[in-house]
């Protein structure tokens, strides 16, 4: 489990350097405090009861207490962001003194991206936060309290719209810990009877399962979570086509460019050139 705030706290912020493998044992929730994150590096698949999606350096992910997510590598980047966490009673304030609607619709988004200049100023933002909290002066408490509160309108004002998957209901812990194991061994050859056989349900009843969850099968499942890791290697890496696909479980270039024209309507060396032309 995270570690809560103390009861006296409302509001602390770090800056983190993690491995680029970092990754969380299990499914965790906050008790008692908010969490906002923004990405300096790295790449991450996130799930959540209800939903899952990718966050990349220059994104805000933010987590309301008591939702259960979990989160994955996606790259080779480090794994370098701040973490904010926010108390209650400073959610409260922010409510009542600015806009609840506000509050209520950036922790309900969850993730957000951002335009260069924007992220620049987040940057700098948090730079000041950071420096604020690690001096602990007698008035730092309310100087966060006005940056948290120019943070979360520079977010809920400034953001830019991202892709988040919906389930088609809310995740059992089950199937939560399948896509674990898919994302453990997605570059394997596993088939449904592995990710069954791993959380003690027999085959008919996790496809079952599986598919009344999330709402598609755990092969097309399987294939997106394989085509996701292969997106980021094209896009991060130099490595070639038939590597990539070896890599992500593909077994050969063929496979991997024949689910890339169906699922993406293009071919993997098409989708590295045209993302490779937006970054530059």
């Amino acid at each position: 489990m995270p570690i809560n705030m103390p009861e006296e706290a409302r509001i602390s912020i770090r800056y983190r350097h993690l491995p680029a493998d970092f990754k969380m044992p299990q499914m965790e929730r906050a008790e008692s405090h908010y969490t906002l994150g923004y990405i300096l590096s790295g790449d991450r698949h996130i799930i959540t009861p209800y939903e899952q999606y990718d966050a990349h350096s220059g994104d805000v992910t933010v987590m309301p207490p008591m939702l259960y997510h979990r989160t994955f590598p996606l790259s080779t980047k480090p794994y370098i962001n701040y973490l904010i966490k926010i108390s209650p009673s400073l959610a409260d304030d922010f409510c009542r003194e600015i806009d609840e609607n506000i509050w209520k619709t950036v922790f309900e988004q969850k993730h957000f991206h951002f335009d260069p200049d924007t992220q620049t100023l987040l940057t700098m933002l948090l730079q000041d936060m950071l420096s604020i909290y690690e001096k602990k002066s007698p008035h730092g408490d309310l100087l966060l309290k006005g940056a948290l509160y120019r943070l979360i309108l520079l977010i809920h004002e400034r953001n830019l719209s991202t892709g988040r998957q919906a389930f088609h209901s809310t995740l059992s812990e089950s199937v939560m810990e399948a896509m674990y194991y898919i994302e453990q061994h997605y570059e394997e050859d596993i088939r449904l009877r592995d990710a069954a056989s791993a959380i003690g349900f027999s085959d008919g009843h996790f496809s079952r399962l599986f598919s009344s969850q999330v709402g598609i099968s755990f092969s097309q499942y399987l294939i997106n979570t394989r085509l996701r890791h292969a997106k980021e290697l094209l896009i991060n890496t130099t490595l070639p086509v038939s590597e990539i696909a070896i890599k992500c479980g593909f077994n050969n270039s063929d496979y991997l460019s024949a689910c890339f024209r169906k699922y993406e309507s293009t071919t993997p060396t098409s989708f590295r050139r045209s993302a490779l032309s937006k970054e530059s």
